[in-house]
């Protein structure tokens, strides 16, 4: 069995290639970064180390991997043959991946069996996205389509900034969570002991989403603000975690309204949460948490999401707008995104920034509030 994996990064390696080795798979990476593609051809294994209490290690060998930008052929001959494709490479990045996998799909043997493929990103349904992509391209054969299997999935775990010591071994958090929809599969659903398979994903994503997304950002935020380095210790402050605690309170209740998730169970994930935030041995800088802040911002991401529902339903945010107005003050110099921002609040007002980044509308319950917290940050 063959596994392509789009995202020979650090996660790549270490979440969900590790994943499908264990399931059995012979991996292929693909990425357009040269040297670590030379450095993964020229490898025989390399080792996934789990930091923090409770870690192991993990050997991990039988890859490859190729330069889909020097020899896209190769890649596209890869995915053709195989069994099933991943993506780790953020959600901006999938319409590039798209015509790679399109051209496979022309090229499989139609009587093959259908290609299995996910994309494992930080995003809401983030392999229809894809799928939609690839049916953009396939416009004049909507039939090769039918060749592949797409699954939506959650993906969670902790990678903090990679030591250039390491070389290709990855250094990850104990914990990791793949949750993958069932749907698509029927009766017949991939062996990957190391996943595991839901009738229903969203609510596995949002809980995700506005858990360990929501919170490990505010914390970064906030952390940010009170001049702190890493999220361990920004989670020790003690107003930070306050800040962090009230934000989570929030999104909690409304995973507990709208998918029925005991409080007791809500709770208990918002504990281990907190507990993987305080974890020192990643040395997580709060720069690289909370970098792109733009997209962290948008409507249906981790802040603006909850925050209206919450809104819609009557209950005031007051830790998600704590947090969005800590979020906007945000500023890393390595990162466009935090610089964008500020040019945006210079140039524009506070309802063009709500409606124009927020994706939040005049009228709707919390607009108002939302312009008090841009003008707040404004000034």
């Amino acid at each position: 069995m063959t596994a392509v994996h789009f995202g020979a990064g650090n996660i790549g390696r270490g979440f969900i290639g590790l994943l499908l080795h264990e399931a059995g798979h012979d991996l292929v990476f693909v990425d357009v970064n040269a040297p670590l593609i030379a450095a993964i051809q020229d490898a025989d294994e390399y080792r996934v180390i789990e930091i923090g209490p409770g870690g192991r290690q993990h050997v991990v060998t039988g890859f490859t991997a190729i330069d889909s930008a020097a020899d896209r052929a190769a890649a596209v001959a890869a995915v053709a043959s195989a069994d099933i494709a991943t993506t780790a490479v953020g959600p901006t990045v999938l319409r590039f991946i798209a015509p790679v996998i399109a051209d496979a799909l022309r090229a499989r043997a139609a009587e093959a069996a259908p290609l299995i493929v996910m994309a494992c990103e930080n995003a809401l349904q983030a392999t229809d996205l894809l799928r939609a992509e690839i049916a953009t391209l396939l416009a004049d054969a909507p039939e090769v389509l039918e060749r592949a299997v797409f699954a939506n999935t959650a993906v969670d775990r902790i990678v903090p900034t990679a030591d250039p010591a390491d070389g290709l071994d990855v250094r990850v958090e104990p914990f990791c969570e793949w949750a993958i929809e069932t749907g698509p599969f029927a009766d017949a659903l991939p062996s990957i002991p190391g996943a595991h398979f839901v009738d229903d994903l969203a609510p596995y994503i949002e809980r995700k989403l506005f858990t360990v997304n929501t919170g490990h950002a505010t914390c970064a935020y906030l952390g940010r603000a009170a001049g702190h380095e890493f999220v361990h210790e920004a989670i020790a402050d003690p107003a930070v975690r306050a800040g962090v605690v009230a934000a989570l309170e929030e999104t909690s209740r409304l995973l507990v309204l709208r998918h029925g998730f005991a409080p007791e169970v809500q709770d208990a994930y918002r504990a281990t949460a907190l507990e993987r935030f305080a974890n020192a041995a990643l040395a997580d800088p709060v720069t690289r948490v909370g970098r792109q802040p733009l997209r962290k911002l948008s409507r249906h991401e981790r802040f603006i999401e909850p925050a209206a529902a919450l809104a819609e339903a009557g209950i005031e945010p007051v830790g998600l707008l704590a947090a969005i107005g800590a979020a906007l003050r945000f500023r890393a110099d390595d990162d466009p995104e935090s610089l964008a921002l500020a040019e945006r609040l210079a140039a524009e007002s506070a309802p063009q920034v709500v409606a124009s980044v927020m994706g939040i509308e005049a009228g709707h319950p919390l607009f108002a509030a939302l312009v008090g917290v841009v003008d707040a940050a404004r000034g």
